[in-house]
């Protein structure tokens, strides 16, 4: 929001310099941003009227132009100019004049011909080309031709002034206009705020019968009111307005369209102008888009509109996309003789989507979106008709139709003293604490206990009685409050063992080089058909977004794993096949008891490829062994013993056979394993992949018992061999159970080491070797004593399992 200091004078009388009041607006909330001075180092450029215009004799695109400041001497200024005429009223820069960014001018001979100065382009004056009528933007400016002449430059079209270029949060849409502003410096600075007049005394006939106004869609535009102008003539607004919309970085157009844009930075209530006589039997109607509807708007472009979007439309269409752009067909053009004119309230959320569906954002889309007052739309359209009849553009019929169906009451909020003063920790007087919330046009009652604030209804910002402090605070000023220490008792922060756990894990996983990644709660509902899941599975119950930025990120997950099924499909797309990575995370389930889903913390982990490789060795597949080793080491980190695993074939995402189920005694952990091979073409991988996932939950419920420590052995051990012939169905966890059972109380350690399937031993079995490690605390054991214990063994595998020792 650009604020020109001439302009907000009109309205509160400042009487700090242009710097201190930026610095009082920033403290209070109002940051600005810069301070400019548009007309800072323009120095000797008058106003100057072409006496005449010659050709130059040796160039074609030159003339000679005779010029006078009115002191009787006239200049010969060369020009390359082709839009200047003989009678215009031009900025004239003599010899010796500074021009802005510091082109100093002198007297030249050009192609042979004195010039004794330069005739002013708006550019060279430091004016935005933006804002230039587009005759102008790149020629000489011209200038009100009942200008006095010889007068400065910088005063003539309002180049000295001063600009605050604010930058405003996304609450504070009040102050999108200059009275808004006013409003802020009048209390800062302890002055009256003087309202423009609004009052207007119709001609003619009156309004009545010849305008209509429908609201089908109450819920998008709460109020709308319209106002008839008879006849306009249109033309160039005031030189005064010019410079103002110039200023805020509005191109003037015309008186209408002009009105419209002033009244808007003025109240910050947009308006719109219709050509009356193009809207069809002077009807309006505020509704939903239809299904086809199209619309050309002012920009020349056809708009497609969805049905969720809110037209104007009269009974053969729609005539513009409301509180965005307005339509070419109704343009206010110089054969406009009647206008009706929109002043209207819609709803935020419907501009802000229909602006951004569109592409279309504009100054009125930016304003409606933050919130207008809608108590304000008929003082709007009052003020846009009393400056038409100052301007004598016009004539504005009597009376306006005002379609208000819903009425907001004002809103109230009880603000307590005492509550002020432990949120601020200062004690604000209660009379200033009134005169604040008064100055800010918020009607107090005080009785003598808590005030009951009425909120106006420019600050739809307000609802709570934080807002009302937080209007103390920023006006009483942030700086005036005391600095304290928090004080209350004092703890050491630490962390919950739930959090230490989790930091643990994830440094044991990257210390066995797997690779942390965090993946989107959010995700696409087609991941249940890509892992297979069955149709009955509760995982399918999936929880929707109100309002998905895609349909790719329409559900919240409730696995881990498709998550990290993309990750890898998306890095093999880039080349990079050999990758382990985990992610500790939340899944989102329905519950039964309450609106909010069940977050369920889980532990995943996936891998591909081959493990990097070293000087002094290979890389390792990253297969089932691999991620069970990572099982493993974790289990043993966070000191979790007494688990097993099962092999598991009804879960859908790994390969049957190659998967085992992890469980501790009745607690079911998680599930590692080989993904399924359909699930790998469904996700892109080159090749086999393994996974992971366990239930953090149970893991963290199991961890953490007491590790049993023995001293060291002062007797050495005895080690023997036992190799066996088994059926291969035969899991080397039974059997270890069974040598456990049966290999007596000096038995430490049981291990596999190999296993053999081949033509040496029978078909349908398969070898398998354990290293059993013997050892007493009190004594060096016999060799009798190791045997009988391994005979013992052998005897109760043989009659389990049928096992065969192997000679």
């Amino acid at each position: 929001m650009r604020v020109s200091l001439k302009w907000l004078r009109e309205y509160v009388d400042i009487t700090v310099p242009p710097q201190e009041l930026a610095e009082r607006l920033t403290l209070a909330g109002l940051a600005v941003e810069g301070v400019e001075r548009p007309g800072e180092g323009i120095e000797k450029v008058y106003t100057g009227r072409i006496l005449s215009i010659e050709p130059h004799p040796n160039a074609d695109k030159l003339s000679i132009c005779r010029v006078t400041l009115g002191s009787g001497e006239d200049f010969q200024i060369v020009t390359g100019a082709a839009n200047v005429r003989a009678g215009h009223v031009v900025p004239v820069a003599l010899e010796g004049a500074r021009l802005a960014g510091g082109l100093v001018i002198r007297k030249a001979r050009l192609r042979g011909v004195e010039s004794r100065g330069m005739l002013c382009s708006g550019q060279e004056l430091g004016l935005d080309t933006s804002v230039m009528p587009p005759d102008q933007a790149h020629g000489i400016m011209l200038l009100d031709p009942d200008l006095p002449l010889g007068m400065d430059i910088k005063e003539a079209i309002g180049l000295d002034d001063v600009i605050l270029d604010l930058d405003l949060t996304p609450n504070r849409g009040d102050c999108m206009s200059m009275l808004g502003v006013a409003r802020e410096v009048a209390v800062l600075l302890g002055q009256k705020l003087n309202l423009p007049e609004t009052p207007v005394a119709g001609a003619g006939p009156g309004i009545e019968g010849l305008v209509r106004i429908d609201i089908e869609d109450p819920d998008l535009c709460g109020r709308y009111v319209a106002r008839l102008f008879r006849n306009v003539k249109i033309g160039p607004s005031p030189s005064w307005m010019r410079e103002r919309l110039r200023a805020a970085g509005i191109r003037p157009i015309s008186n209408i369209v002009d009105i419209t844009n002033y009244v808007m930075l003025e109240m910050g209530q947009p308006l719109h102008a219709f050509d009356y006589d193009t809207l069809k039997d002077g009807h309006i109607i505020v509704r939903r888009a239809r299904r086809g509807e199209v619309l050309v708007s002012l920009d020349g472009n056809e708009r497609k509109l969805a049905e969720d979007m809110l037209v104007i439309a009269d009974p053969g269409g729609p005539v513009a996309v409301a509180g965005v752009m307005g339509g070419l067909a109704t343009e206010v053009t110089e054969n406009t003789a009647t206008v009706l004119l929109e002043s209207a309230h819609f709803n935020p959320v419907s501009i802000r989507r229909t602006s951004r569906a569109l592409g279309l954002r504009s100054e009125s889309s930016s304003r409606f979106e933050k919130g207008v007052d809608i108590t304000g739309c008929r003082r709007a359209a009052d003020r846009a008709a009393r400056l038409l009849l100052d301007m004598a553009a016009g004539e504005a019929a009597p009376g306006a139709v005002d379609n208000y169906p819903g009425h907001a009451s004002p809103r109230t909020v009880i603000l307590r003293p005492e509550r002020v003063e432990h949120v601020l920790g200062v004690a604000v007087p209660r009379g200033e604490v009134t005169g604040i919330l008064a100055g800010l046009e918020f009607q107090v009652a005080d009785s003598g206990g808590d005030l009951l604030v009425t909120v106006p209804g420019h600050r739809v910002d307000v609802s709570l009685e934080e807002d009302l402090i937080e209007e103390v605070a920023r006006i009483y000023g942030y700086n005036r409050i005391p600095y304290t220490l928090p004080y209350g008792a004092s703890t050491r922060g630490v962390r919950t063992s739930r959090q230490s756990l989790e930091v643990e894990v994830k440094d044991c996983l990257v210390a066995l080089g797997l690779h942390e990644v965090v993946t989107y709660s959010f995700t696409s509902p087609s991941f249940t058909d890509r892992t297979l899941l069955p149709q009955d599975s509760p995982l399918r119950s999936l929880i929707r977004l109100q309002n998905p930025l895609s349909e790719e990120q329409s559900v919240m997950r409730t696995m881990i794993l498709p998550g990290l099924l993309e990750v890898l499909s998306r890095n093999a797309s880039r080349r990079v096949t050999d990758l382990a990575i985990f992610e500790l995370g939340r899944v989102f389930l329905p519950s039964r008891t309450g609106p909010l889903p069940v977050e369920k913390p889980v532990l995943a982990a996936a891998a591909m490829g081959m493990s990097p490789a070293g000087w002094n060795r290979p890389g390792q597949p990253y297969d089932f062994y691999y991620l069970k080793g990572v099982l493993e080491t974790l289990f043993d980190r966070v000191s979790l013993a007494e688990y097993t695993l099962e092999r598991e074939t009804q879960n859908s995402l790994f390969h049957p056979g190659k998967a085992a189920r992890v469980t501790a005694g009745d607690w079911e952990i998680g599930v590692v394993g080989e993904i399924h091979p359909d699930i790998l073409e469904n996700y892109d991988l080159p090749h086999s992949a393994v996974a992971m996932e366990i239930d953090f939950r149970v893991l963290a419920d199991l961890a953490g018992r007491p590790r049993k420590y023995r001293p060291l052995p002062r007797f050495p051990g005895v080690e023997r061999d036992l190799a066996l012939v088994v059926r291969k169905d035969v899991p080397a966890r039974d059997i270890i159970g069974v040598i456990r059972k049966f290999g007596g109380r000096h038995l430490r350690e049981v291990r596999l080491f190999d296993v053999y399937r081949g033509k040496q031993v029978k078909e349908g079995c398969q070898s398998m070797a354990f290293s059993l490690s013997f050892r007493a605390d009190d004594r060096t054991l016999t060799d009798q004593e190791v045997s009988e214990q391994l005979a013992a063994v052998a005897r109760a595998l043989a009659g389990e399992f049928g096992a065969e020792l192997r000679s």
